[in-house]
């Protein structure tokens, strides 16, 4: 018997410039953009329910309240800190 553990995808946004499409993104799933270069990663929604990712969401809601630059949710922190916090969750 085997344990699943969802994957995060990180794609550069140089890479696909300006693309948001929901094809881009699996079912059950959805983009953030972290970082100074804004690089985006496709995480779970289940993300969602973690209280540490909850305080990376409250701190995007103070800063952008709900204008986000790049047409999607960013997140105002280093990706090393993402990254990290994200690590608890597998």
């Amino acid at each position: 018997m085997g344990f699943r553990f969802p994957a995060i995808r990180r794609t550069s946004l140089t890479a696909r410039q300006g693309t948001s499409k929901s094809e881009d993104i699996p079912k059950g799933y959805f983009a953030v953009y972290v970082g100074e270069k804004q690089n985006r990663f496709v995480i779970p929604i289940s993300y969602l329910n973690q209280p540490s990712f909850q305080d990376l969401l409250s701190q995007a809601e103070e800063k952008f309240g709900y204008d986000h630059p790049m047409g999607g949710l960013t997140i105002p922190c280093s990706e090393d800190v993402f990254q990290h916090t994200i690590s608890y969750f597998n």
